[in-house]
Order: C-alpha cells, then structure tokens, then sequence
C-alpha cells in the first residue's frame, strides 16, 4: 500500500492507523462468494409495519438484527418501512425464514419480497476521490 500511495511504511502505517482510530476505517473482511458456501439465493423483503413508533421500529430492528439470514436492513422512506437484504441455501429455507422468523416479529404487517436472478453490479468500495 506504501508503494502505491507513494510513502515509506511507517508514514503509510501511521496514517492507517490514524484512519482506524478515528473510525473512518471500521474493520477488515474477507469478501466470501455466497454460491460457494451454500448460500446461492439474494432475496430483497420490503417490510410494512401496522405503526411505525419508536417501540414498534426498536422491536423490529432488535429482531432482525438476530437473524442470521439478514445481511442488510435498511428504514426506508415510500412504501416499505425496511428492506432486507436476505442470503439463504434455497427457496425451501427462504420460506422456513419467512414463515417462522420474520412474520413471527411483532407489529408486521405486509412483507414482500423479490429474489434477485444475478447481481449486475456489486461494490465494496465506496466513490471517495
């Protein structure tokens, strides 16, 4: 990285860590291919709530949260309150989530849900200049 940026190591080291510390660096992963590890379907789960009060939306976010299946949540502005982003083995074990954990959650109303065909553009890298 030192070369690429054109530093020596210890200045390039320093101003990494000065990232992590100040938290604009917040980890480090390993980017894993979901096919290859059994996990072959994206589904995307639109989620209305019967109210959207801070109980009712702390709930739901706490629920979530311990799903395993659940690699993204998002509050949403329109038609849905959140949106899942949902890694899964089949459609047999997506329907086993639904059916048994996510409609379960307290409050929900309505869930709809859109299974991804193939990912077009995927990124990990945000557009900072």
């Amino acid at each position: 990285m030192a070369d690429a940026v054109g530093l020596s190591p210890s200045p390039c080291l320093r101003r990494v860590r000065q990232l992590e510390e100040s938290g604009i660096i917040q980890g480090y992963v390993g980017l894993v291919d979901p096919a290859a590890v059994g996990l072959g379907v994206t589904a995307f789960v639109r989620i209305r709530l019967e109210q959207q009060d801070d109980t009712r939306l702390s709930l739901f976010e706490a629920a979530v949260a311990d799903f395993p299946e659940v690699m993204e949540c998002y509050l949403m502005t329109g038609e849905a309150d959140y949106q899942l982003r949902v890694l899964v083995g089949s459609l047999s074990e997506f329907e086993d989530f639904l059916r048994h954990k996510l409609t379960k959650v307290a409050g929900v109303s309505q869930v709809t849900t859109s299974f991804a065909l193939r990912p077009v553009v995927y990124k990990t890298a945000l557009p900072v200049g």
